[in-house]
């Protein structure tokens, strides 16, 4: 199993909820009002006046047959609208209950 992280403009909020639902991974858990910044490109998001966008996030947990094809999904919709940001990173899960 393994966890994947995707941080995102957010506006990409309800498209990524049904690249879950598509893609058959139900759980997830998300935050919003996350600020940051790209490590290459992109505006900072941060909430203010000067730098008014702000993220989002979502982690969910996923079968490792279905990673892939989360990732595919991810990065069409990235590729759509580059300019506002999405990540997405996968690690490994060691336990859970």
């Amino acid at each position: 199993m393994k966890a994947v992280f995707i941080s995102f403009d957010q506006a990409h909020y309800e498209s990524i909820v049904k690249i879950l639902d598509r893609t058959s991974n139900r759980g997830f858990s998300g935050w919003e009002n996350i600020q940051g910044r790209g490590t290459k490109t992109g505006e900072p998001h941060y909430g203010s006046h000067a730098w008014p966008s702000i993220n989002g996030a979502i982690m969910t947990m996923v079968n490792d047959e279905k990673v892939d094809s989360l990732l595919r999904e991810l990065r069409k919709l990235d590729d759509l609208r580059p300019a506002l940001g999405l990540r997405a990173f996968v690690m490994n899960v060691e336990q859970s209950i």
